[in-house]
């Protein structure tokens, strides 16, 4: 039979591997963000005035959308 362990260290036996872990989990997070609102921010950059009135925006609209 196998066992599973659900249980969960306390912060006092959390070490350094673990904050670390946690430390480059939320930069590539923060970097994942950034990198899709760029990319968002780009390619509607890329439409034309039309093209951005046809789904409601205006070039206005891209810096606040992307925020």
């Amino acid at each position: 039979m196998a066992v599973i362990d659900t249980t969960r260290p306390t912060v006092a036996g959390i070490g350094i591997g673990t904050r670390l872990s946690g430390v480059m989990t939320a930069l590539l997070a923060a970097y994942s963000t950034w990198a899709d609102k760029r990319s968002t921010r780009l390619e509607l950059n890329r439409l034309t005035d039309r093209e951005l009135d046809d789904i409601g925006l205006s070039r206005g609209d891209i810096d606040r959308i992307t925020r």
